[in-house]
């Protein structure tokens, strides 16, 4: 039986480039959802503490928690439409790459279980949105309480920071979306590079002036899949999956 054609590295590299490219265009939709939350947080704050001096701190916090219950199957519904969004334009991304493959190998690519990369991401996601009340509600309980025992101009710039609290969140939400969005594409990549024999990548940054340092080390190296790097405050992870990382694999298929 003739071997199945394998793409070449600058095939692999430029479409793995273009994947990533993808996948960021899927997160315009769900920054746009996760930031009604942050809003609708700042109301609720605004709601209790209309000049930052929270009145009814129990309530507030009540209110809160109340927020987090409801929006959990919102935040399962809006991230499993992120995960089709991306998972769709992978598909169509890997479908362009092995259209001189074999027929074989080909459907290994397209019917890697995505399904359960998926779902294993849906429930941490979900709640990391329905999380956000809760995060507010622990700033500004802190935030109250300290500005209880304050002088009255550092109560004043503790009752503006209370304010702010819609846009703390509407920031946490956005980072939430950037990063889970890379990481859904990410997780993807590795699946089915390694539903064909991938064991390891080649990191790459996307070589501009926002790249963090730690990262810029790494650019271009090699690494296993299941085995990744150190890559900033102690923590590891591969290309797209950490915090506000913009960096994509290039999957190394075996010879």
């Amino acid at each position: 039986m003739e071997k199945p054609k394998l793409p070449s590295a600058k095939e692999l590299r430029r479409n793995a480039r273009e994947r990533f490219l993808k996948a960021r265009k899927a997160e315009a939709a769900y920054q746009r959802q996760l930031t009604t939350v942050g809003k609708q947080i700042g109301a609720l704050v605004k709601g209790y503490a209309p000049t930052g001096a929270v009145t009814d701190l129990p309530g507030l916090m009540r209110a809160l928690q109340k927020y987090s219950e409801i929006i959990q199957p919102w935040a399962r519904s809006v991230t499993a439409s992120m995960h089709r969004d991306v998972a769709q334009r992978d598909a169509s991304s890997w479908a362009e790459l092995s259209h001189e493959m074999g027929k074989a190998l080909r459907m290994e690519i397209m019917e890697t279980p995505v399904r359960r990369v998926l779902r294993d991401q849906v429930d941490r996601q979900a709640k990391l949105i329905s999380s956000l009340p809760i995060d507010a509600a622990v700033r500004v309980r802190e935030l109250t309480i300290r500005a209880m025992v304050e002088t009255a101009g550092r109560a004043d710039e503790l009752a503006k920071e209370i304010l702010r609290s819609g846009q703390v969140s509407i920031a946490h939400a956005k980072l939430i979306a950037r990063t889970e969005t890379s990481r859904t594409g990410a997780l993807l990549t590795e699946a089915r590079a390694g539903s064909i024999g991938s064991t390891h990548y080649r990191w790459h940054t996307s070589e501009d002036s926002d790249v963090r340092p730690d990262h810029k080390a790494l650019n271009k190296k090699v690494f296993r899949w299941d085995d990744p790097p150190y890559a900033g405050s102690g923590m590891r992870y591969n290309p797209g999956c950490g915090p506000n990382c913009r960096c994509w694999a290039e999957p190394i298929l075996p010879d």
